[in-house]
């Protein structure tokens, strides 16, 4: 059975967040992947380049290590800023 995509044939929806939000806090890749595992991620830069690229799926519990790295919402990695529902 095929794996879904978005209509754009993207693997993941948080692609673009991720990118911005790590250049807001000035983050290598590299950084990033450090941060993740020094919080017990096991997230190489390969793994950050290739969900930014579009070219991986995202996991739940990848999911919820990104947001707890940059302490953001899930809605918010998933949505962006200007997509909240509840506002």
């Amino acid at each position: 059975m095929p794996k879904p995509r978005t209509p754009n044939g993207e693997k993941n929806l948080v692609s673009r967040q991720l990118i911005e939000l790590r250049k807001q806090n000035h983050y290598s890749q590299r950084d990033l992947a450090y941060m993740l595992q020094l919080k017990g991620y096991d997230m190489d830069k390969n793994v950050i380049t290739r969900i930014e690229t579009n070219q991986r799926y995202v996991t739940d519990l990848e999911l919820k290590a990104l947001s707890q790295v940059f302490k953001v919402s899930y809605d918010y990695l998933i949505d962006g800023p200007g997509d909240d529902p509840q506002k």
